[in-house]
């Protein structure tokens, strides 16, 4: 069977990209350059960091915040947790942030490997993220991903995040496919597989760290499971 009508698209960050690792390292070297550690304990701060930085997301999805009061908030009000709160500071590391984050290059296991076997199989493969556009494609290109991908769509090229249905039927129609041969694999049970699912695309759930608790037909802790699992529900769809 060929399925070089066949097309998977892929979340980036917590799917192939290891936003955790990666945003980690990067804050931990932005956190020593503007000497926090004189004052905090870096593991805390990344902590208070996290539930701030999630809420924030959240807002920024509901149209709550902006793009640029996400960048700052999120260090301001971490170090407003700790007394600290300063408006310059907050900037400084939200723009260093910026710059130093997207260029850290740690995948999950199995990634190149499962993306070549994949195009060596015949399938066309692509992005859908709800990650800032600028940011996204220096992951993509400096993490050595960007050439596996036809097309790469990002939610604020398209206006809506997903899950909303108008992001995937973006994608597909870029990608000239339709949802019966179309496949999305993502960590995200709500915003990658209720998303896809709801516009008829099937659905793999990444779930590396085993810590999802809702169910869905087709779960995968490791990328190597990826390929033939893939093969199984695209074959299916005739």
């Amino acid at each position: 069977m060929s399925f070089s009508n066949k097309h998977v698209f892929f979340d980036l960050d917590r799917t192939l990209w290891d936003f955790d690792a990666n945003s980690k390292k990067a804050l931990h070297q932005i956190f020593h350059n503007e000497k926090l550690n004189y004052h905090l304990d870096f593991e805390v701060f990344h902590r208070i960091y996290e539930q701030v930085n999630a809420q924030l997301w959240a807002d920024y999805s509901k149209g709550k915040v902006t793009k640029n009061e996400l960048r700052t908030l999120r260090f301001l009000e971490t170090l407003r947790k700790f007394k600290l709160a300063d408006q310059k500071l907050s900037e400084r590391i939200g723009e260093a942030y910026i710059e130093l984050s997207p260029r850290q290059t740690q995948l999950f296991p199995g990634v190149l490997e499962t993306l070549k076997e994949l195009k060596n199989i015949g399938f066309q493969l692509h992005i859908i993220t709800n990650g800032f556009q600028e940011v996204q494609f220096v992951k993509l290109e400096n993490s050595g991903l960007r050439d596996f991908f036809d097309v790469i769509v990002c939610s604020e090229f398209v206006g809506k995040n997903k899950p909303d249905p108008e992001i995937f039927h973006f994608a597909m129609k870029e990608a000239g496919t339709i949802s019966n041969n179309s496949l999305m694999i993502g960590d995200d049970l709500r915003a990658d597989i209720f998303g896809s699912t709801r516009v008829g695309m099937e659905a793999i759930l990444f779930d590396p760290h085993k810590k999802q608790k809702l169910e869905h037909q087709h779960v995968v802790h490791d990328l190597y499971e990826v390929v033939s699992l893939s093969i199984k529900l695209l074959s299916a769809r005739i």
